[in-house]
């Protein structure tokens, strides 16, 4: 099994006076981490496109905790980005985004750039059979093989120990720890809760382009999801029919919110349920909507751990 967290008596003196590394190319990098193989230190990565919120900076905070190195990894992955998506548009606020990280004392920043990770003629990819026939999968195509590969190149250049994904990105966490264990890359992926706004909402880089009104409408779909726990749990429903139908009243209430998919799916698979739901597996109840050109995504978890 991974090697478990060693927290060393002495690392805040230590870091106290060594400021945060940030290394763009693979080579160098290499370097940096052959050093570390050394000494017995636990490392932890944060993959991140940046544009970072306290979402980010809560999994960081953890990963800090629990390892004795935490690097992360700054990359917009184009791969992940359909023709037409925001990848032009994506945030890139890089030097609050370096300044933030230093403060909360990061030992290294990778910030590949695009040569980096793909050379002219990339046709090696990470694709996970049948993924793009359920839930975020079928709504952005070719979204998890983008996913999957940059993650694979990241898990195979900064060989952490531990990485750190938050559970906002449901179906994601499963395809990552699903390749991790078949490729068998020796790595601990830990999933870490969404954090939210006062109001529900779930913390997303994409939030920033939200306008006025759209924002206000955004905490429906928290409550359209809470719709469906406080009927599983309360009501005692297992039909999924019905259970579909409770989270899509709430949202018609705001006809603003296109909404691109509810999903009741098995918690370990990411697999689509029907009819009866079983109160024995771990489900994740998942949406996806639009509100102008903003696609926001959320999940709860229900009968987990």
């Amino acid at each position: 099994s991974p090697m478990k967290p060693k927290i060393l008596r002495n690392q805040h003196r230590l870091r106290s006076f060594s400021s945060m590394i940030q290394i763009k190319s693979v080579s160098e990098f290499r370097e940096f981490r052959r050093k570390l193989h050394k000494t017995d230190h636990v490392i932890g990565l944060v993959p991140t496109m940046g544009a970072l919120h306290d979402g980010h900076l809560e999994i960081v905070r953890k990963a800090r905790r629990e390892c004795d190195k935490v690097i992360v990894s700054v990359f917009v992955n184009p791969a992940q980005f359909a023709p037409g998506e925001d990848f032009e548009a994506y945030p890139r606020p890089f030097e609050e985004d370096m300044k933030t990280l230093e403060a909360e004392k990061v030992d290294c920043v990778f910030r590949p750039d695009l040569s980096s990770m793909y050379e002219k003629n990339h046709a090696t990819w990470v694709d996970i059979e049948n993924i793009d026939a359920i839930s975020e999968g079928k709504s952005r195509p070719g979204f998890f093989r983008g996913v999957a590969t940059v993650v694979a190149k990241l898990f195979n250049i900064i060989q952490p120990h531990r990485a750190y994904f938050g559970q906002k990105d449901g179906l994601q966490c499963l395809v990552l720890k699903r390749m991790a264990k078949e490729l068998s890359i020796p790595v601990d992926v830990i999933i870490t809760p969404t954090v939210r706004e006062d109001d529900g909402l779930a913390m997303s880089s994409r939030n920033i382009y939200l306008s006025k009104e759209d924002r206000l409408t955004a905490p429906v779909v928290f409550q359209s999801l809470r719709a469906i726990q406080n009927s599983y749990d309360q009501s005692n429903e297992r039909s999924y029919d019905r259970l579909k139908q409770t989270a899509l009243e709430v949202l018609s209430e705001k006809p603003s919110a296109e909404v691109l998919y509810v999903s009741i799916a098995d918690g370990r698979t990411g697999e689509e349920l029907s009819g009866s739901i079983s109160s024995d597996i771990p489900l994740m109840v998942s949406l996806a909507v639009r509100l102008g050109k903003t696609r926001l995504i959320d999940n709860i978890l229900l009968n987990s751990e």
